[in-house]
């Protein structure tokens, strides 16, 4: 074997080990608070666990798994959770496919400001987002009431965010305004990186913009598409802290989700083994719906 030969593998071999060093910090960082913290969640999904230290933790099997298909909390909360996910995840792509088909065209400065616009309550903090929607909502001096009672299109006050016919569907107006800023700055960038010598070529030959976005456009944003789906319906299943900060499952559970029935169960109650069970069983529902999105999207 040739010096040179001999020399460039082991260059190979120290390129390789430097950069699994690299790697280093962040394989320790999944590893401990990823892949251990799942595991253990399984684990104690088949224990009484209760978070008590004095008191042991006894393996009961499946008798979790079992209640939960015989809790009509749970139940509701799923039932609450494929609401908002059915809802929210169409409404948002095409919401923000709309709008970026709209505004990439526009000059920097103005598209600047457009995804600045959608993306502010992305980077705003939750709890601040919350605080001015709760104040919108509110039944007294809400803008909502205030300006529906100014239009006569209501008599009295409505207390949307108690009132089991409004509260989920307010929720889910929450969620579409925080959740289209990422998919909004996504497709502008994926539709910018359209060949456009495709476009033009097509647009000489008759074709119409329908066409144009269809049979080019669509399936050169494909990819970010998917990516958008997956996340998107994610982001839906976890719907949690405007749930705990307007109306804590209430009222009368319509708003209840699975996210934050799981909190409530195991930080409230302190069945922390019920509520891993729950866990397992929700990271299976998403884990599943992902892999039909990835298929579907690809034999596309």
């Amino acid at each position: 074997m040739s010096t040179s030969v001999m020399t460039s593998k082991s260059q190979t071999k120290k390129d390789t080990l430097h950069g699994y060093l690299f790697m280093l910090p962040s394989l320790i960082f999944f590893i401990g608070f990823v892949i251990i913290p799942m595991f253990l969640c399984v684990y104690l999904s088949f224990t009484d666990s209760s978070l008590n230290a004095t008191v042991q933790d006894h393996f009961i099997g499946f008798a979790n798994y079992a209640e939960l298909f015989s809790d009509p909390i749970f139940s509701k909360a799923l039932q609450n959770t494929l609401i908002i996910v059915l809802v929210s995840v169409p409404v948002v792509m095409v919401f923000s496919l709309w709008v970026s088909t709209v505004i990439f065209k526009l000059k920097d400065w103005a598209l600047s400001i457009f995804r600045c616009i959608f993306y502010l309550p992305v980077v705003t903090g939750s709890v601040a987002v919350t605080v001015v929607w709760k104040w919108m909502f509110n039944n007294y001096y809400g803008i909502f009431n205030y300006v529906l009672k100014s239009l006569g299109i209501i008599q009295t006050n409505i207390n949307w965010l108690g009132d089991t016919r409004f509260a989920l569907g307010c929720i889910i107006l929450i969620l579409l305004t925080t959740s289209v800023g990422q998919p909004i700055v996504l497709y502008v960038s994926a539709l910018n990186n359209v060949d456009q010598s495709l476009v033009e070529a097509a647009k000489v030959d008759g074709a119409t913009d329908k066409q144009v976005f269809w049979n080019i456009k669509w399936p050169a944003i494909m990819p970010t598409t998917l990516y958008i789906l997956i996340i998107t319906t994610i982001n839906s299943f976890q719907c949690f802290a405007l749930i705990q900060l307007l109306t804590s499952g209430g009222p009368n559970y319509s708003t209840e989700t699975v996210m934050y029935y799981i909190y409530y169960t195991a930080f409230k109650i302190y069945r922390f083994g019920y509520g891993n069970a729950m866990g397992v069983i929700l990271a299976v529902i998403i884990a599943v719906l992902s892999a039909v999105q990835f298929k579907l999207a690809k034999e596309k």
